[in-house]
């Protein structure tokens, strides 16, 4: 075959050709986020003749210009489409809580109280206060200001402390405004120092968001 008649043919081959835009596309991506690779030993000369040397570089140009350089070189990667949106957990209630001891108490008996109010319903609800087990620290009741039936309560020694614990009931919610949750404790006889009480309050509200608020008592004396 005759160089000009291979050539006729390969060009009519480049004409009938419809390449795949979306997969050259996706090449080209690919090959930009690899990382280079090492250096190769030069590759020796190949016994390719001058002629089949213009020909390849003939049917590469028709193939390029079908192709169209131009609108390839307008898809950058800024403009790859984003990936699905990360679900971010919504805020959970607002809230604050105000922690002391009643002034009530005597010199061998005192009630720790925290005071909580909510800004919106709250859904899910742990208070939990911990009383730290200074000398002869024992237990002797417990209130809230919200209905009995609503919480679960605990009351247990762990790790040093006095806890106690409410629990809001499945199915059941806290409506906004003020809310008392009180510890009631013996003592040895004088004055007590509560700087080592904490507390601990977790709200979760109706679509999920939560939020989780720590403090600790500071130092206290009572009558």
């Amino acid at each position: 075959m005759d160089e000009t008649r291979l050539r006729r043919e390969l060009r009519e081959a480049a004409l009938a050709h419809r390449p795949d835009r979306a997969r050259i596309l996706a090449r080209v991506e690919r090959g930009l986020a690899e990382p280079a690779p090492g250096a190769r030993p030069p590759r020796p000369a190949g016994r390719w003749s001058g002629r089949r040397m213009t020909a390849v570089v003939a049917v590469t140009a028709a193939v390029a210009g079908l192709v169209g350089l131009g609108g390839l070189a307008a898809t950058t990667l800024g403009e790859r489409p984003e990936g699905p949106a990360t679900a971010v957990p919504a805020p959970g209630p607002l809230a604050r809580v105000a922690a002391t001891i009643d002034p009530a108490g005597n010199r061998w008996w005192a009630q720790s109280e925290l005071a909580l109010t909510t800004e919106t319903p709250v859904g899910g609800l742990t208070v939990e206060l911990r009383v730290a087990r200074t000398p002869d620290v024992v237990s002797t009741g417990h209130w809230r200001t919200r209905p009995a039936e609503d919480f679960t309560v605990t009351v247990a020694e762990e790790a040093g402390a006095l806890v106690y614990r409410w629990t809001l009931r499945p199915g059941r919610t806290v409506p906004p405004g003020p809310h008392v949750f009180a510890g009631q404790y013996n003592h040895a006889e004088g004055v007590r120092d509560a700087s080592a009480d904490t507390y601990t309050v977790v709200l979760t509200g109706s679509d999920g968001g939560r939020s989780t608020l720590r403090g600790a008592f500071g130092a206290t004396s009572a009558k």
